[in-house]
């Protein structure tokens, strides 16, 4: 089992586990960002803020589509400024609209339940199964009526869902299937790539996931006629202004350093005294927060972004080898201290995103835990981040495992920077909460 720390770097060739230094004596602390980037990815962020012509548009948008169609093992990628700006897009060019219902479960995060809302279909929320965060099919099925036109097949935390279940679903009901990618970048079912086996799919790039681009998405498809619908939509999706792009340059940058573990217990307190004040771009507006659209929500991934992309998914084989082995070691020592780990059915290669954990004491956990990481708390609601589940129309009490989940849930880092002495600690301080 290989580990990697992270404090100085050196650029790898794929499947190769680059060699890290660490400084001994200084205090870590893990952040949730900055962990999938390294020093040579700042570097040609400076680059592209040093080249604006560069910065919007460019060659490296086509070239990262065409890296990640082939990673997924599909003809067709298009990029968005979000992957709910994809999902949007996926759900017009299947022609769903006012009347039509799609059936998404919860936990997820509100902007999956706007993009619905926001072509004027009705989200139909379904509730969790507690062994895999993912989508109870049996719920699912119960919850079809004749408007229902889609199911939204999330794989929470990188943990596949029941593919096989879901399709048999969809064929019996005649059901479009969108794969929520987001968590999931290289996890497979039966061998295969998550998002090549719906009619679509969506990941996301932007700073929590696998690979960060600070903000993007990205949407698949194998079918050529649904291929040419996205892109025309694609075409129609406003560039980022120049500004937006080099503060999402600079964001990148900064989060690489910001977040080094042994800085993180300096950085981390100016960030929280600063709060909401800081400068930087929000992955999620306030309307978003609110159920309502933003004006500029239909936008493009600029190029350098996709250069950035480009660069972590030409390393992705060894991020996902790093994640994995991290995330055995969790699930190896938590089973040693009575936590439950999430149920991993023989077809599934998960690629965990985050390892989820659930605690009897949520702020307990966060409380200990905090001088070795910063805790991720996906999620706190049903809808995560929303001012509260209701602005997206859900009804309170109605998938009763995704809100104990919201009440329950923690998630531990796995990217790079985890080392395994990382794992020790916040094993035995999530032990000593419980």
């Amino acid at each position: 089992m290989t580990f990697v720390g992270v404090t100085r770097t050196r650029e790898h060739m794929p499947g190769r586990v680059p060699i890290m230094a660490t400084r001994r004596g200084l205090p870590r602390r893990v952040g949730l960002l900055g962990g999938t980037t390294t020093w040579a990815d700042c570097l040609a962020a400076m680059y592209y803020l040093a080249n604006p012509r560069r910065l919007v548009q460019g060659a490296a948008i086509a070239e990262f589509e065409a890296a990640f169609a082939g990673q997924v093992g599909v003809r067709h990628a298009y990029s968005f400024a979000a992957g709910r700006v994809g999902l949007y897009g996926v759900l017009q060019a299947l022609g769903i609209g006012p009347g039509d219902e799609v059936l998404v479960q919860v936990p997820t995060h509100i902007v999956v339940a706007n993009a619905i809302r926001y072509t004027g279909a009705r989200a139909v929320y379904v509730d969790c199964e507690l062994n895999t965060y993912n989508i109870d099919l049996e719920q699912a099925e119960r919850a079809l009526t004749p408007r229902t036109k889609a199911l939204v097949l999330q794989h929470t935390f990188g943990i596949p869902a029941d593919i096989d279940g879901a399709v048999a679903l969809a064929r019996r009901h005649r059901l479009e299937i969108i794969e929520d990618c987001v968590h999931a970048l290289g996890a497979t079912y039966a061998g295969k790539q998550v998002g090549s086996f719906g009619r679509a799919a969506f990941f996301s790039t932007e700073e929590t996931k696998t690979i960060s681009t600070t903000m993007g998405g990205m949407v698949v498809t194998d079918d050529p006629d649904l291929a040419a619908r996205v892109a025309a939509y694609q075409a129609r999706c406003a560039w980022p202004s120049a500004s937006l792009t080099a503060r999402r340059m600079l964001k990148l940058a900064l989060y690489h350093v910001l977040t080094e573990p042994h800085l993180h217990h300096y950085t981390r307190a100016a960030y929280e005294l600063l709060g909401q004040r800081h400068p930087l771009p929000r992955p999620t507006t306030d309307e978003e927060l609110r159920g309502l659209r933003p004006a500029n929500y239909e936008q493009r991934l600029s190029n350098a972004q996709a250069a950035l992309g480009l660069r972590q998914l030409r390393r992705l084989r060894a991020n996902l080898g790093h994640r994995d082995a991290t995330a055995s070691a969790y699930r190896a020592r938590l089973a040693e201290r009575g936590f439950a780990a999430p149920r991993l059915p023989a077809k599934v290669q998960p690629a965990f995103v985050r390892y989820p954990v659930w605690v009897a004491h949520r702020a307990a956990a966060v409380r200990l835990t905090a001088p070795h990481a910063v805790l991720g708390t996906w999620f706190t609601s049903v809808l995560e981040e929303a001012v509260s589940p209701t602005v997206a129309d859900y009804e309170l009490g109605s998938c009763p495992r995704a809100e104990a989940a919201a009440q329950h849930l923690v998630n531990l880092p796995t990217h790079p920077r985890v080392t395994r002495e990382d794992v020790q600690a916040l094993t035995n301080a999530l032990a000593e909460a419980s």
